[in-house]
């Protein structure tokens, strides 16, 4: 039996460290599923047991990469509540895509030390412009195969979105949302922003995971084709 196939005890910082390579994943995926960059600007990669698209564009792997680093730290502390993905028409300025991923910690894991951070009620953070121990550990073993299997589903499901979003009709770009607790330091370069919501939407929920520590859950809201000044 191979190392993956062994059920273990998922750490806060090997959790941390499994979301935030999906996090970087699924953001690559939507950007290439939705035509927001070029295709010939990513390369495929092996990752989950499938061929995944990763950008190649260095200015994008920068700004991910910074986000990431400030995401990582956050998910140490405990204080991301979602991360979302905002597709905006460059044209019209509206928002046609939201693509939110929501995280929470086990139940088990708030019992063993999770400090009450408020919610914060504003709209997010705008990265353009829970509290746990650092030793914590999961409550039950999980195999990282299975975890990877439950990410696996969700990246298919990105990749599948093509076959019930609308064709995304004007050049689109986009903007990372993340929520957090009032508790969270956020670097100063670092903005409020509104939530971007879509008026009317339609909502697709897609499938979650678990790590032991975290749990993510995932959804798109899209703005139908119908209403759109074609």
């Amino acid at each position: 039996m191979s190392a993956t196939d062994t059920e273990t005890v998922i750490t806060l910082k090997g959790s941390v460290a499994i979301i935030s390579e999906f996090f970087s994943t699924a953001i690559n995926s939507i950007l290439y599923q939705r035509g927001i960059y070029q295709p010939e600007t990513f390369r495929r990669e092996s990752k989950y047991g499938l061929t995944v698209l990763t950008t190649t564009d260095e200015g994008l792997l920068k700004y991910l990469n910074n986000i990431m680093s400030q995401m990582e730290s956050w998910l140490l502390d405990g204080d991301v509540q979602r991360l979302v993905v905002v597709v905006t028409g460059v044209d019209s300025g509206e928002t046609l895509e939201r693509w939110q991923f929501n995280v929470s910690v086990d139940d088990k894991e708030k019992q063993a030390g999770k400090s009450n951070g408020n919610e914060n009620d504003a709209a997010g953070i705008n990265t353009k412009n829970i509290n746990l121990p650092d030793g914590t550990k999961g409550k039950t073993g999980k195999s990282v195969r299975d975890i990877h299997n439950e990410i696996q589903a969700i990246i298919r499901q990105i990749t599948a979105s093509v076959t019930f979003l609308p064709l995304l009709n004007e050049p689109c770009s986009f903007d990372l949302l993340v929520y957090t607790n009032q508790t969270a330091v956020v670097p100063q370069k670092w903005e409020d922003s509104d939530p971007r919501y879509i008026m009317n939407s339609q909502e697709v929920k897609l499938r979650s995971f678990t790590t032991s520590v975290h749990k993510v859950e995932s959804m798109v809201a899209y703005k139908e084709a119908d209403e759109w000044d074609l």
